[in-house]
């Protein structure tokens, strides 16, 4: 990254574009300036910069991008991650290609439920430190005694606190066999089920 770069350039995906498979696409989309001003009113903090990015889409909706807020979703814990990572759902490899770049990251898991997306975006990442298991990781079982350092969860494709189960379930299937782990959005979930409580009295 060059000083004229902004801070989240090294974190985004140089995945081959544009790639369909089955209901899957990878394609490249701009947001220009107006773009930009006028999502900030839609979306908050959310709204992207000016520039291009790389989009995730099934059946037309973006499931996963390498916008700067979405970055930003992940940025704990590529800090904190070290040793083994596990990583529930592929997506772009936003999170991959961040813990590849860590001399502290000894292996990185990832367990992606879909072959076209680990068909497109698998095999740009592909090294002797990272693995794909292809598997729903809500029931996937690990090998006994199979554990890791810590495991990151996004598997889901808005921020919605229906997502709040099944990150309870996924910690609780891979909280023993990790020293910590994490969920996408997990606290600003929690957050918004405490206002969804507040307001329902």
């Amino acid at each position: 990254m060059t000083p004229s770069q902004p801070w989240y350039a090294k974190y985004k995906v140089d995945v081959p574009v544009p790639q369909t498979r089955g209901d899957w696409m990878i394609a490249h989309f701009d947001v220009s300036r107006e773009g930009s001003a006028l999502a900030a009113f839609r979306d908050g903090g959310r709204a992207p910069c000016p520039g291009t990015y790389t989009g995730l889409e099934h059946r037309g909706q973006v499931i996963m991008s390498d916008t700067p807020a979405e970055i930003c979703d992940h940025l704990l814990f590529i800090h904190q991650a070290r040793g083994d990572v596990l990583i529930t759902g592929l997506g772009l490899g936003v999170i991959v290609k961040a813990c590849l770049a860590k001399d502290t990251v000894t292996s990185v898991t990832v367990i992606e439920k879909s072959p076209d997306v680990i068909a497109m975006v698998g095999p740009h990442y592909a090294c002797a430190r990272f693995q794909i298991i292809e598997a729903d990781a809500l029931v996937w079982r690990p090998p006994r005694g199979l554990k890791w350092t810590c495991a990151w969860h996004d598997i889901w494709a808005n921020i919605c606190t229906d997502n709040l189960a099944e990150m309870t379930q996924l910690h609780r299937r891979y909280g023993r066999r990790v020293e910590f782990q994490g969920s996408w959005c997990k606290d600003l979930l929690l957050r918004r089920r405490r206002q969804e409580k507040r307001w329902a009295r």
